[in-house]
């Protein structure tokens, strides 16, 4: 996933109650995170996993990568 100010051990632990069967909205609130944050967060680990259509995060991180080099 993408760095932000959430550890990213703490972002795969939440996306990990989601896949379990949890609600967004319930975990979000449990967490105390954004619906939509979290959201995005489910949404960017089906992409990585192959199962939605996207850009991994792999594949955004090199062009980040690459215009912190220049």
């Amino acid at each position: 996933m993408v760095p932000g100010p959430y550890p990213a051990e703490f972002r795969v632990r939440a996306v990990a109650l989601v896949r379990s069967g949890r609600r967004v909205a319930e975990v979000a609130y449990d967490l105390g995170l954004s619906a939509g944050g979290l959201s995005n967060w489910v949404r960017q680990d089906r992409i990585d996993r192959g199962g939605l259509a996207g850009r991994s995060t792999t594949e955004r991180a090199e062009p980040r990568a690459a215009r912190e080099r220049i």
